[in-house]
């Protein structure tokens, strides 16, 4: 039997894969979602927004520090300005009363001291040979040396420090006169904001009250009266610390006989206590100077005398003063103003204790308080083993009674 032919298609197996492929139907091309372009635009939007603040946050950084301390200060005089509003003063009369006797008294300070400082500067410059002849001959006796004044003084003259010193000097005075201008007018800046709060204070709370409800309105005003009462108390605290540091250093610096002693117990008491940071080391410099054209040795005892006044104010007064006037705890004064340093720096340093103690005061109004149990280990009472078994006992033999 022959074997018999299989009859293929001519069509069947003969076309190639890549021709079936393209014949076959195709999928359509995958579009791009409507909403992705408009994330993609308002993710840049938002970034760009981002950095335009964070910009201008950063150029406005020495403004808004000035307001804040324009408004510390604003709440420190509007008790007085209150009073004298009362009487049928203007409240803009009665603003600008204040910061002239303010303007007055400071003016009248940094004179009085200006003038002593410079007939001590004269004196120390007159005596500074004699000075240096006693440095000199202690030096020749202590350590069996032969130096001389005058060549020490030619040395010293001729030196290239000094000079270098004097060119950089010359080369700063630029430099010096622009720092000194941006500081007036960032005090002129203070002033001017600090005058219109206290003037505009009334409008500027009915202003502040009018885009809020009825009850968001009282909580600001109760919060306003808060942050006055408690600046007030931080003034006050700081005017009595100052009183009692001029009364020490003026103790001191009377028993050493140094001139200028009560001018002198003025300055470190108010530079002490109203410059954060750097007020005690400014406070003590300038007694230790006209303590050095009296007696070297005597600027040694006023710099020891410093560190240790210091120590017992920062420990022992300026938290017990802090917590009565203020009422906040001196753990609390004293971690708020290392806080506010960190932050602000000397700003923060100088408004973190009533800042803080408003924001206490203003919390506790909406925190609930409940009686405390009559327990021991909350009173700090120990129990005594005797008297709790006396205790038993007479319970005991009163219940059988």
């Amino acid at each position: 039997m022959a074997p018999t032919e299989e009859t293929v298609s001519p069509d069947a197996d003969d076309t190639p894969t890549a021709a079936r492929a393209s014949a076959a139907p195709q999928d359509p091309p995958a579009r791009m979602p409507r909403w992705l372009p408009r994330a993609m635009v308002l993710a840049l939007a938002l970034v760009a927004c981002y950095r335009l603040a964070t910009w201008a946050f950063d150029q406005l950084t020495g403004l808004l520090l000035n307001i804040l301390i324009a408004f510390f200060l604003a709440l420190a005089i509007e008790p007085a300005v209150d009073r004298m509003a009362a009487r049928g003063m203007r409240r803009g009369l009665a603003t600008g009363l204040v910061f002239l006797g303010i303007l007055i008294g400071t003016a009248g300070f940094f004179t009085l001291l200006g003038s002593m400082l410079a007939d001590q500067i004269m004196t120390m410059v007159a005596d500074f040979p004699k000075y240096l002849d006693k440095v000199v001959r202690w030096v020749n006796e202590s350590f069996h040396t032969h130096l001389s004044r005058l060549e020490i003084q030619d040395s010293l003259l001729h030196s290239d420090w000094l000079q270098s010193y004097v060119k950089n000097s010359a080369d700063n005075v630029l430099d010096v006169s622009t720092q000194v201008l941006g500081g007036l007018f960032k005090v002129l800046t203070v002033t001017l904001f600090a005058f219109y709060f206290a003037a505009d204070g009334p409008r500027l709370r009915r202003a502040l009250c009018s885009v809020l409800p009825p009850t968001r309105q009282v909580e600001v005003l109760r919060a306003w009266e808060i942050a006055v009462a408690k600046t007030g108390g931080y003034i006050y605290s700081r005017g009595l610390m100052a009183l009692i540091s001029g009364v020490a250093h003026y103790i001191l610096l009377e028993s050493l006989g140094v001139p200028y002693a009560p001018a002198l117990a003025v300055w470190v008491g108010l530079i002490s206590q109203f410059i954060p940071t750097i007020g005690t080391y400014l406070a003590g410099a300038l007694p230790m100077l006209i303590a050095f054209t009296v007696n070297p040795w005597y600027a040694v005892w006023v710099l020891v005398f410093v560190v240790i006044y210091q120590q017992f104010e920062n420990y022992l007064l300026q938290p017990r003063i802090t917590a009565r006037t203020v009422d906040i705890h001196p753990a609390v004064s004293f971690g708020s103003v290392i806080a506010g340093t960190a932050l602000l720096g000397a700003v923060g340093a100088l408004i973190a204790i009533p800042a803080t103690a408003t924001l206490q005061a203003f919390l506790g109004a909406y925190i609930k308080r409940y009686d405390v149990t009559d327990d021991p280990r909350v009173h700090g009472r120990t129990r005594r083993r005797g008297a709790s078994a006396l205790a038993r006992m007479r319970n005991a033999l009163t219940r059988r009674s």
